[in-house]
């Protein structure tokens, strides 16, 4: 075999030259060639100096017609040598490590179990038909408690739509972006675009002032200052609006039903919005956050979305939901956090700024809170 090996070493010197081989290259010949010592050695010199073969032996082999053909012999040869190593050791027993001491009797070691329960937390209750039955706690916190007939009790118990409903638009059409919501209050929309961020959540307080009977804290202020009360609204009096000058005007009679409730919060809608919300509520410590809190940004436009729901552990951590609507004027619906959207709870633990709504960004100092 060493002299096969240094034939090929002198062949791929000159093979530009000169073939090594004249014997055609059959799989027998090359097998003989390398294996039986049919192989003579070439005098390389004299070959380059006298182009002509000097040993006898050697001019049977020596075709100059074939030098094409050395890089495949020396390829031929080296691919029989890997066929014969992979079949060899492929019939060869896989050998197992031995035992180490002390452990001839110990069964394979397997991975250790997941701490995790086997199924995952589940957070929705599709058959629920409020946001308490229909919105799930997460594991190891429960709702703050909140009096009978609070605005928080009124929030969590307010009739959510059927379970995978999608946004309408005041129209009656889907909003364009469907993904940011985990559930849709019933909460009553007018047929023009009025009721939007602003609107919706001074709504949700209207109607919860309105069915507990508190008309006198039915009012809201407009961008300008002018202050609308439900209660006068009732005893038949009207805003009139000139340019930016607003005053009540004596012009009907007394109407304490609800489709007068729905005139005055129209009105309402036309002329107030984030910049007078804004104006109005007060900067609370994101700690003291309750439900009908909001993040507001005071602007035109602007946004603001309401604290919907609010848990808490037994470490005191708590976790709150927001709702929302927005523009153009759509349903008020509960929203997804962008953190871990299989989860809608905003955890106080890993609120920072800005905070990442499904729809907008809040800054520092948005957290506030109306009517207190």
């Amino acid at each position: 075999m060493g002299e096969a090996h240094e034939v090929l070493r002198r062949c791929a010197v000159r093979g530009k030259e000169d073939s090594c081989f004249a014997t055609p290259l059959t799989r027998e010949n090359v097998l003989r060639t390398f294996f039986m010592g049919e192989v003579h050695e070439v005098n390389l010199d004299a070959q380059f100096a006298e182009r002509k073969i000097v040993a006898s032996q050697q001019a049977n082999y020596m075709n100059r017609n074939n030098r094409k053909y050395i890089m495949g012999v020396c390829a031929s040869f080296l691919l029989a040598l890997c066929l014969a190593a992979c079949g060899k050791e492929a019939e060869e027993p896989v050998r197992e490590l031995p035992a180490l001491p002390g452990m001839e009797d110990t069964e394979a070691v397997s991975e250790p179990e997941s701490e995790l329960p086997s199924e995952e937390h589940s957070y929705f209750n599709p058959d629920g038909e409020t946001l308490v039955s229909r919105i799930l706690v997460p594991q190891g916190f429960e709702r703050l408690p909140e009096e009978e007939g609070s605005f928080a009790a009124f929030v969590r118990n307010y009739p959510l739509k059927e379970a995978g409903s999608p946004v309408l638009l005041y129209d009656g059409r889907e909003k364009g972006n469907q993904s940011a919501h985990v559930g849709v209050f019933a909460l009553p929309i007018e047929n023009r675009d009025l009721q939007q961020c602003a609107d919706s959540v001074m709504r949700f307080y209207g109607e919860y002032y309105l069915q507990s009977g508190q008309y006198d804290k039915i009012e809201f202020h407009f961008t300008n200052g002018f202050l609308a009360e439900y209660d006068k609204w009732v005893e038949g009096y009207r805003i009139a609006v000139d340019g930016n000058n607003v005053s009540w005007v004596k012009s009907a009679e007394y109407d304490d039903s609800y489709d007068n409730f729905v005139d005055f919060m129209r009105m309402v809608f036309t002329y107030a919005g984030t910049l007078s919300m804004d104006s109005e509520a007060e900067a609370i410590a994101p700690e003291e956050i309750a439900v009908g809190d909001i993040f507001i940004k005071g602007g035109s436009p602007g946004h603001v979305v309401m604290v919907a729901d609010v848990c808490v552990d037994e470490k005191g951590n708590k976790a709150f939901l927001l709702a929302q609507g927005y523009m153009p004027a759509q349903e008020f619906h509960i929203l997804k956090n962008p953190l871990h959207e299989e989860n809608p709870w905003y955890y106080l633990s890993e609120l920072s700024y800005p905070l990442v709504t499904p729809e907008y960004v809040f800054e520092e100092g948005s957290c506030k809170r109306l009517y207190p």
